[in-house]
């Protein structure tokens, strides 16, 4: 699995849409808000050219690549955290994801009234944050409550968390996210404290023509704001690429060129997620099974043999690693062995983006 991405934002903004453009998926669409009470879930395999470009090469008889676990989350609303339209609820979803993908219209459609009358990127942002902010807070003060009971009967630890809900709890007062404070504080959460405003969140910016990105008001103001967050932004054309997601392959990359769009919205979207979350992928090749794997950037190689089996963890030896680079220009792992580019590798080496590597261990 590569990541799991909640997929939020206003009613009407398209989430759907772009849910179905990700997933070429069936999934409900229209006009109203709550149309999507319960989150449609998708899992799509990660487009990687290097995986194909490998499979073309050795010719494998079997090619598994990473995935992409998309949750498409009803619309949020003005007192969701309130329970206001079943606000709870859509927000107990969004604490199962990795990342929050916030899709934010910014294309007017006469067949489709906004909610809140006008098209206003910066509004919308707004409303959404508020009701994630209010619900972090919440759930911040349920737990000071807690904690500050154990810390009246000496609990250990009570102290230390008391101040760091209370730090957070002024930043969320302040309107801000919870993210960057942790990040800059340096203080990991209590793992059983799920915070919205931790996730990392950027924004798609559903549009109706890819091509007037730059006439299109409503994303001059939306990257002006992101800029100043620091926020990414990914700009789709949903139903364009909705349209798009429904023809064979060969179909789609013709149809592209003709629009000058490079890729897909999905394929941003992912580098987009990658990016935020820090992860890399490497790629393993047994028994004519090439597979592609997704780890959190920096992970040791013990840890990376123990995510395709605990007995490989347990029992490592060794890691033979080749760049993809190397394996393309050697044309295989024997080329690679005799140029002398695979090397042996230690449980403390860090993999890196495209390694190659067969997991040597015993048990």
């Amino acid at each position: 699995m590569g990541f799991r991405c909640g997929i939020v934002g206003l009613p009407n903004a398209g989430k759907s849409t772009i849910f179905n453009t990700l997933t070429a998926a069936a999934a409900e669409v229209a006009s109203y808000p709550f149309c999507t009470i319960d989150p449609n879930v998708g899992i799509v395999p990660v487009p990687d050219e290097r995986l194909d470009a490998l499979s073309r090469l050795i010719k494998p008889k079997n090619v598994t690549p990473t995935t992409l676990e998309f949750f498409d989350i009803a619309g949020l609303v003005k007192g969701a955290s309130q329970g206001e339209g079943l606000g709870n609820q859509f927000l107990a979803h969004i604490r199962n994801v990795d990342a929050i993908a916030h899709v934010v219209r910014c294309f007017t459609d006469t067949d489709i009234a906004h909610t809140y009358g006008t098209i206003d990127p910066r509004r919308d942002i707004e409303i959404v944050d508020t009701e994630l902010l209010l619900a972090d807070l919440e759930i911040v003060d349920r737990r000071l409550e807690k904690v500050n009971r154990l810390l009246r009967v000496g609990e250990k630890g009570a102290e230390e968390e008391s101040h760091l809900l209370e730090a957070i709890k002024e930043v969320l007062d302040r309107g801000q996210r919870a993210g960057k404070f942790i990040k800059v504080a340096e203080k990991p959460l209590p793992p059983d404290l799920q915070l919205l405003t931790v996730k990392p969140i950027f924004y798609v910016a559903n549009v109706n023509d890819p091509g007037a990105t730059e006439q299109n008001q409503y994303i001059k103001g939306l990257q002006e704001l992101a800029q100043a967050e620091g926020t990414p932004v990914v700009v789709i054309a949903g139903k364009l690429e909705a349209e798009i997601a429904q023809l064979n392959e060969e179909e789609q990359k013709e149809f592209r060129q003709e629009l000058g769009l490079k890729d897909s919205g999905l394929k941003r979207l992912i580098q987009v997620g990658y990016d935020i979350l820090g992860l890399v992928t490497f790629f393993t090749l047994v028994n004519q099974d090439l597979r592609a794997w997704t780890l959190p950037r920096g992970t040791p190689a013990l840890q990376a043999a123990g995510k395709i089996h605990s007995d490989m963890e347990r029992g490592f030896i060794k890691a033979e690693v080749v760049s993809f680079e190397d394996f393309i220009s050697c044309g295989s792992e024997h080329g690679a062995k005799e140029k002398g580019v695979l090397k042996s590798q230690g449980k403390d080496y860090v993999v890196q983006d495209g390694d190659i590597i067969h997991f040597r261990f015993n048990v």
